[in-house]
């Protein structure tokens, strides 16, 4: 188990003082003296993308997740310099980046606190995997609370749980079983009436900390790839979900059958089982309009196969 965001462990290295800060178009550029660089992009008003690297220089944009078609930038930006920190300002929000260690604070533009880092940004090489491991930490707020990432058998408040975010086939789970089945990198905090969500687009092993390990913080992290998440900001939390699936996509109109009665059990095989039980709905005259066939259908179980003995 990769450890947490403990400062004292050996190996973690953070951003050193700021060193340049340039401006093109919707996006900003942010480097460390120890040469950690950050990249903000404002996409919408409420919307804002941070990404690092501490390789000089960021490798090519990709995403399984992001509908490249919604993140087209935001034209109107301002920011102002000041002694200790940078000021960026969109009609929504304002962002803090302290000038000592790059570490980011947003409000809203009523001066709300929405969303600070507690150490931000930092990484630690791993042997075990042959890469960064990249983390950030945030501050809880006072009655913060958390919700998402998707399959998570346990209290629907996040807060003061452990999660890893690692697709798994786990029969007959219990609670507070993890991982599961579904691994979706997206949460949402809520305090003070104040909702704003974040999305860790990263595809290797993520795992997810609200305040277990350390109280009133709250960090995540992955055992490879880059750190590379998106802020959205509500301050509803409807809001916060039409933001993240304007970006990662909304599901189509399911079709009238799928409202329909579906049939399913463990398994159905041979073919002709599965032509008997559509053929005992018809004769009781039961509709039914969808029959799952399971696991069984496949060629050793791998998808987008089929059985041919079962299935001539």
């Amino acid at each position: 188990m990769i450890v947490n965001t403990e400062l004292e462990h050996k190996g973690n290295q953070f951003p050193s003082q700021i060193t340049a800060f340039t401006k093109e178009k919707d996006k900003f550029l942010i480097t460390s003296q120890n040469g950690v660089l950050l990249q903000i992009t404002v996409i919408r008003d409420s919307i804002l993308r941070f990404r690092y690297t501490t390789y000089g220089s960021f490798p090519k944009d990709f995403s399984y997740a992001i509908d490249t078609d919604s993140v087209r930038g935001y034209n109107h930006l301002e920011y102002i310099e000041q002694p200790d920190r940078y000021i960026i300002t969109t009609a929504k929000l304002v962002l803090h980046i302290d000038k000592l260690n790059m570490r980011k604070t947003i409000y809203d533009v009523e001066g709300n606190l929405i969303n600070q880092d507690e150490s931000g940004f930092h990484w630690e090489y791993s042997y075990e995997h042959g890469s960064d491991i990249v983390k950030m930490s945030k501050q809880e707020q006072k009655m913060e609370c958390y919700y998402g990432l998707g399959d998570k058998p346990t209290h629907f408040n996040l807060k003061g749980k452990r999660f890893e975010n690692w697709v798994t086939d786990e029969y007959a789970f219990g609670k507070d079983r993890d991982p599961l089945y579904k691994a979706i990198p997206f949460y949402i905090g809520l305090h003070n009436n104040i909702s704003y969500g974040i999305f860790f687009d990263n595809t290797f092993r993520t795992f997810f900390d609200f305040g277990h390990e350390r109280r009133n913080v709250t960090s995540f992290w992955a055992q490879g790839g880059e750190m590379n998440y998106y802020f959205f900001y509500g301050p509803e939390m409807n809001e916060v979900v039409t933001s993240y699936t304007d970006l990662t996509g909304k599901p189509e109109l399911p079709p009238l059958w799928a409202l329909g009665y579906h049939q399913s059990k463990w398994s159905y095989y041979p073919e002709s089982n599965v032509r008997e039980v559509a053929a005992k709905f018809r004769e009781l005259q039961i509709p039914c309009d969808a029959i799952y066939l399971d696991i069984d259908y496949m060629e050793g179980w791998r998808c987008f196969t089929w059985n041919k003995e079962y299935f001539p």
